[in-house]
């Protein structure tokens, strides 16, 4: 990636109940995490909040977070549509998505298919950017009030 050769360990986490004790063991040394939702899957997206987010700043505060959208090929899937309206429910925006990245500080947003590659390495690129050149992490605002 940008001239640098990098060697990716990737692992994908179970979110089942079963493994909430055992997951967080898997996460001291990791430089970046993709936090993923499919779009089809409002569930998914609320659990981006009520459950990864406070995860991952709970055992790893300091490390960058790309929030990714998956499944993007399901926005234009009749079959996905059709289920989702039946619940009274749509498929998630792009908006949607980025408003929830910069709700969790997330360094970048992005969406993919890994159905038809849509976004995919780019996905990857990006995670390698956020561990070799990081954001400077900003400083609060403070604001001084004299009387």
């Amino acid at each position: 990636v940008d001239n640098v050769q990098v060697s990716l360990g990737l692992w994908d986490t179970a979110g089942q109940e079963d493994y909430d004790r055992l997951r967080p063991l898997s996460y001291p040394q990791t430089d970046v995490f993709l936090i993923c939702y499919s779009v089809a899957s409002p569930s998914s997206f609320e659990n981006v909040t009520s459950k990864w987010y406070p995860e991952i700043k709970h055992h790893c505060p300091d490390a960058p977070i790309i929030l990714v959208g998956t499944k993007i090929d399901l926005r234009e899937d009749r079959e996905t549509i059709s289920v989702l309206a039946e619940q009274g429910l749509s498929a998630l925006k792009r908006e949607q998505g980025q408003k929830l990245a910069n709700k969790i500080r997330a360094v970048k947003y992005m969406e993919c298919s890994a159905l038809t590659q849509r976004g995919l390495k780019q996905v990857f690129e990006e995670a390698v950017r956020a561990v070799l050149r990081p954001e400077p992490l900003k400083r609060r605002q403070r604001k001084c009030v004299v009387m």
